[in-house]
């Protein structure tokens, strides 16, 4: 799969996609003229290119996502922990709370999750 990572412009046209679709690329051209001022190049030019990468495919004139936000979140999620903590979960966490401690109730809501995790498995 390409490179996921989408600037600012192509994360708005993406956040755009996964509120409407399934959507007509045509009704994506006048959305997109509406809320932006795009010409019908410059939405199917982005469109492309997000399609390019995976995220999105344009069907017989439909678009849909390959890729949900969550699942789309949860890459980029991971690509960063990887890149930038050597995949180590751990290390994040605690360069995380660091600066920004936790709350009962968002530890409360980690020990589920890892609890739910370990049951999975």
């Amino acid at each position: 799969m390409a490179e996921l990572k989408m600037g600012a412009v192509q994360t708005q046209f993406a956040e755009l996609i996964w509120q409407h679709e399934p959507i007509a690329s045509g009704e994506l051209v006048k959305l997109c003229q509406e809320k932006w001022g795009w010409k019908k190049p410059t939405t199917y030019t982005v469109l492309r290119k997000l399609c390019e990468r995976g995220i999105f495919r344009n069907e017989n004139h439909v678009v849909t996502s390959r890729l949900s936000k969550a699942e789309y979140n949860a890459l980029q999620s991971e690509k960063f922990v990887d890149e930038t903590f050597d995949g180590s979960l751990p290390a994040f966490i605690a360069a995380f709370t660091a600066r920004k401690p936790l709350s009962e109730a968002e530890l409360e809501e980690i020990r589920r999750m890892i609890d739910g995790a370990g049951r999975e498995r």
